[in-house]
């Protein structure tokens, strides 16, 4: 039997049920930084709130609308080991109010990467960029990087394209080399700026690797020798990289060996690939343009193994999409405005993550869906069948009766602002290796019916960092 993907799943996705307390403040014990969170408050009609580290604190989007990105006012969002709020608005921090956020962790705030650069001929000599399995060049000359304070990039500029063009950064175009820490190799060796740019042509490997300081300006990457072939590089306090394995620019912040990325990009208005940056084919893609009013769009391939999708905030069974489906670095995306759009990807990954669907009974001895490991949390959503027509709904183990464990009878509704409905009969327990229903409720029983599913594990081993086995 395979062994999880992570040590301990409550390092990298947690519950946190919170009480309001009707002021600023933070939340410091989550266990880790988020990247994503979303939250709800329990108790009224408020909506839902997604913040991520991409498009950075206060600007919020609701699963169950389908709103512009909002702006929130004051430092609404992330900081250090958890939340931080400007006040005691019941949406986030009522005064009392218990509120749940999910939180996950997807690049931390240390991300690295490795861009392998080239130089094309495009009115003269310019740099492009390969895709991440150096089996083609993206079709755009200089493009503006995007890195992230705190991460580490190497660029590979070993290609034979690259004899006669040493690549370096400054704080100009063309000019001023900017050193903040900045390390050259070549043949492995690390040498001086002089000693770089004299050598380059000669050396097989050549490697410029920087750690972007807190402090960093917005820089530049140019041709010591050559001017116009480079670009610009902004040096970013929100998190994410360019990714360049799509026919579009992306900006990616992922967790592969959780599965999870942020992905965010700026529309053609056509049909593009866009890069994920998580080694491995996302299972589920939750969409969601940020600039004008338009629906959550969420693909997956869990229902039958083809491309289709749901709506998150609405009650619709699946569709068949006409994308493809993704593959280890790109999903496709047709956009029909050239605006912002923000993506959350996630895929299987054993004792971690399992998206996938299961068929109901119709009975009080229901089915049970199999993990591979004890669930914190999982959301469902009739796909196929005569009640599909449901709402999308969540449980975890941060909200359920504690004095009696299971079952799971709390349920939060992405797709609607209603406060948590709380069911009078059993619906689910959460068990060692999946979950088990326990009554016949259409929306998440129903005889015949399909439903789709993704599930996040928990720790079961306390502190020791011991794996548990896992499918």
């Amino acid at each position: 039997m395979a062994y999880t993907a992570t040590d301990k799943a409550i390092s990298f996705f947690r519950p946190y049920n919170h009480t309001g307390t009707g002021s600023s403040g933070t939340v410091t014990d989550v266990g880790f930084t988020p990247d994503m969170f979303w939250h709800k408050n329990r108790a009224n009609n408020q909506g839902h709130g997604i913040i991520d580290s991409v498009r950075g604190n206060s600007n919020y989007i609701s699963s169950n609308t389908n709103n512009q990105q909002l702006a929130d006012v004051g430092s609404y969002g992330i900081t250090s080991g958890g939340f931080t709020f400007p006040n005691g608005d019941s949406f986030f921090n009522g005064s009392g109010n218990q509120i749940i956020f999910w939180s996950w962790l997807m690049g931390g705030t240390a991300p690295t990467k490795t861009y392998k650069v080239v130089v094309v001929s495009d009115g003269g000599n310019k740099y492009r960029f390969r895709n991440s399995t150096d089996t083609a060049t993206f079709g755009t000359s200089a493009v503006t990087l995007d890195l992230q304070k705190g991460g580490t990039y190497t660029f590979d500029v070993s290609d034979s394209t690259m004899n006669s063009h040493p690549f370096v950064i400054g704080t100009a175009a063309n000019g001023t080399e900017y050193s903040t820490g900045v390390t050259y190799k070549l043949d492995g060796v690390t040498k001086t700026y002089s000693q770089y740019t004299s050598g380059f042509s000669a050396a097989t490997s050549r490697q410029l690797i920087i750690t972007v300081d807190a402090s960093a300006p917005a820089l530049y990457y140019w041709c010591s020798v050559h001017s116009g072939m480079g670009g610009v590089i902004n040096t970013n306090t929100t998190s994410g990289s360019s990714n360049f394995d799509g026919s579009i620019q992306s900006r990616c912040h992922a967790n592969s060996t959780t599965g999870c990325s942020i992905v965010k990009w700026t529309g053609s208005g056509s049909a593009q690939t866009i890069g994920h940056d998580l080694g491995q084919k996302p299972n589920i893609v939750f969409v969601k343009r940020l600039g004008s009013s338009s629906n959550w769009t969420v693909y997956t391939d869990a229902i039958d193994e083809s491309n289709d999708y749901f709506i998150l905030n609405a009650t619709d069974g699946k569709s068949d999409s006409s994308n493809p489906v993704a593959t280890s670095t790109v999903f496709q995306k047709s956009d029909t405005n050239s605006e912002e759009v923000i993506a959350y990807c996630f895929a299987n990954k054993p004792g971690f993550s399992r998206i996938g669907s299961y068929v109901g009974n119709g009975d009080s001895n229901g089915p049970h869906v199999y993990t591979g490991f004890k669930p914190s949390f999982v959301l469902y959503k009739g796909a196929i069948g005569s009640n599909s027509v449901d709402n999308w709904e969540i449980q975890d183990n941060a909200r359920f009766n504690t004095t009696k464990g299971n079952p799971q009878n709390e349920s939060l509704y992405p797709n609607i602002n209603n406060a948590e409905g709380v069911d009078t009969t059993d619906r689910m327990d959460f068990v060692s290796n999946g979950f088990k229903m326990r009554t016949n409720g259409a929306d998440y029983n129903g005889s015949t019916q399909r439903y789709l599913y993704m599930a996040f594990g928990q720790t079961l081993v306390g502190s020791n960092n011991i794996p548990a086995t896992a499918y």
